[in-house]
């Protein structure tokens, strides 16, 4: 039994705990973290890191008229927890369940979705001036972490916050973590200042005691507070916050509920822009997280008692990618790899290694990674940018205007692609084709299993153009069987078995392997079918398109795991419409013009009539 957990209901009793209670209230909550998500899967390491900051949180402020955004939110279970939800920690992530981020419509005390990094900052500095504007008496907070802190946009949103010097606490949650280990500039000055944190002891100590000095005392710490920045100087390196003008208080134990509520109290009754700077430690608690926070960052089940997460069968796309590349480099010294902070995650973990010099990371810092991509290529190096779909988004001006307009030889590895699953609407990568296909000089494939992988990638390493490979999460289905194409041939697709029937199934990438099935649930109900696969979405095969319709196709269909609007069914539709083949019928399988929520894959294609019986009932009733 659960003692406080048990027995919790509104988290306004938390502020009537003694310490004590307190401490115990937080290893209640790590335990039930750990059993739930060891079900459903999940967030954990970050979790079980921001126990104690949270209710700290929770002890000082009052979120009925307090407002608090969690940068990325994948941290904020423990608010989930607290703010009414214990009870949905089942569903965790499941289909019409409870989300694993922020969600405005699933809480009152959920005040900003999010999902990607670097934004709290922004999201807050917004929420704190529209107060100030409405003259609202509450406190806005941002809790980002020293891994977002590293995005260009949290560094934009800290500039204006220190210029126009508004009301806001801004948590800094250092964890030397952001998914893989933190890298850069700003990681290694906060590591100074976490070895430097006697300068905060000798300033309150000095004080105090000059303070008792009757008469002068005041008069001496009003002198020293002039001179303060040359002392900061000296044990500090840089102050790069209060040089900003944002006062600085820190480092902090985040796991130190009584120094928390004590400097947050601080905070709270400041009059300007605070930054507090707590230490945590990323999966604290459970030992397996502790010794491998990178593996329990986003964990699907696993055996609570030992830390053995349930594995899956077959080799999956990122492993796949991360061996090629490996090959790759080995003949080809001008092949580099870049990632933003996901070397494991994209499968570079092997090549980091082995190729430390022509690997880099760059942080969370998508922007900045393809335009360094472009500078590479324009010095006659060949990089391939490992990125998941939903975080190339963050890079489109500079896929745009870096490296497509001066159609440089970038390759874009673009993890990811299509439904991810229970991270949902934030993290679903259904958008790339539709952001990527509309840019001059882009070439776009995707491979219809995990072996055709390779072959694009060494197509793509030899191009003199853009390349982006989108391929999904995970790996194969188990049954289905397919050969990789022996040879890549711009803009060439690969007819399946002949062709056959009155209808063209045109389905690119993982697409294709349900394809397949729903070819062979036609044949039950003696309906053949030619299936294809479009391997190039950019260019589409326009020559192969010809040579179907002549031969008597008169329904195409397309099939695609991204949105409809700007995808390959558009391409293809606008090819059949210039054409005038008017007589034959096209019909665009893919997502419609909405965000997709979190869910199961497999549920997901289900839901949205992409899985086999869902593209063999979309045949049927169009017949």
């Amino acid at each position: 039994m659960t003692k406080y957990l048990d027995n919790y209901s509104d988290f306004n009793s938390i502020r009537y705990m003694d310490l004590n209670e307190l401490n115990e209230f937080a290893s209640e909550i790590r335990q039930f973290l750990i059993e739930k998500v060891s079900v459903t899967g999940g967030h954990l390491a970050s979790n079980l890191g921001i126990v104690e900051l949270t209710i700290s949180l929770f002890n000082v402020f009052d979120f009925n008229k307090d407002k608090i955004v969690w940068d990325v939110g994948h941290q904020s279970y423990v608010h989930k927890v607290l703010t009414g939800r214990k009870e949905m920690f089942g569903t965790l992530r499941q289909f019409d369940g409870l989300s694993g981020f922020p969600k405005r419509d699933e809480s009152q005390y959920d005040f900003f979705n999010t999902g990607h990094s670097s934004t709290s900052i922004s999201a807050a500095l917004g929420m704190a001036r529209a107060r100030d504007l409405k003259k609202q008496d509450s406190s806005i907070i941002a809790v980002i972490g020293d891994g977002a802190l590293t995005g260009g946009m949290a560094m934009e949103a800290l500039n204006d916050v220190g210029d126009n010097k508004s009301k806001l606490i801004i948590i800094l949650n250092d964890n030397e973590m952001s998914i893989s280990k933190n890298v850069g500039g700003v990681s290694s000055y906060l590591s100074e200042i976490r070895l430097d944190s006697g300068y905060n002891k000798l300033k309150t100590g000095v004080t105090t005691k000059l303070e008792k000095i009757p008469t002068v005392g005041k008069g001496m710490v009003n002198s020293i507070h002039k001179i303060k920045g040359g002392i900061k100087q000296i044990f500090v390196p840089g102050m790069f916050f209060e040089d900003m003008g944002i006062k600085y208080l820190g480092p902090i134990d985040g796991h130190n509920i009584k120094e928390m509520s004590k400097v947050l109290k601080m905070a709270k009754n400041f009059n300007g822009p605070v930054i507090i700077h707590t230490i945590t430690k990323k999966g604290k608690g459970y030992p397996f997280a502790e010794k491998a926070p990178h593996k329990f960052h986003g964990v699907g089940p696993f055996n609570s008692c030992n830390g053995k997460i349930n594995g899956s069968s077959g080799k999956s796309y990122s492993a796949a990618f991360g061996d090629e590349m490996i090959n790759i480099a080995k003949d080809n010294p001008d092949v580099v790899a870049i990632t933003a902070a996901m070397p494991e995650g994209t499968g570079l973990g092997g090549f980091a290694k082995q190729f430390p010099q022509r690997f880099f990371d760059v942080g969370i810092a998508e922007q900045h990674a393809v335009t360094m991509a472009a500078g590479m290529a324009v010095s006659g190096l060949k990089p391939v940018f490992a990125v998941y779909s939903t975080f190339l988004q963050r890079g489109y001006d500079q896929v745009l205007h870096d490296v497509a307009l001066q159609n440089l030889p970038v390759v874009f590895a673009i993890d990811r692609a299509g439904i991810v699953g229970q991270d949902g609407e934030t993290h679903q990568g259904i958008f790339d084709l539709s952001y990527l296909s509309h840019i001059p000089n882009m070439t776009i494939v995707s491979p219809k299993c995990v072996d055709e992988l390779n072959v694009m990638l060494n197509f793509a390493v030899t191009a003199n153009y853009p390349v982006a490979i989108r391929y999904p999460r995970g790996g194969d289905m188990a049954n289905v069987h397919l050969s990789p194409i022996k040879n890549m041939e711009k803009g060439k697709w690969e007819v399946l078995q002949g062709i056959k029937g009155k209808i063209a199934i045109l389905a690119t990438g993982k697409m294709v392997q349900h394809a397949i099935i729903a070819k062979e649930q036609l044949l039950q109900n003696n309906i053949d079918c030619t299936v294809i696969n479009s391997c190039f979405i950019k260019p589409i095969d326009t020559n192969l398109i010809d040579k179907l319709i002549n031969d008597g196709i008169n329904m195409v269909v397309t099939v695609e795991d991204n949105i409809i609007n700007g995808g390959l069914g558009d391409l293809v539709l606008q090819y059949i419409n210039k054409k005038n083949y008017n007589s034959t019928k096209v019909i665009n399988l893919g997502f419609d013009d909405e965000f997709i929520p979190h869910g199961s894959v497999d549920m997901l294609y289900k839901t949205y009539g992409l899985d086999p019986k869902g593209i063999y009932n979309s045949i049927i009733s169009a017949l």
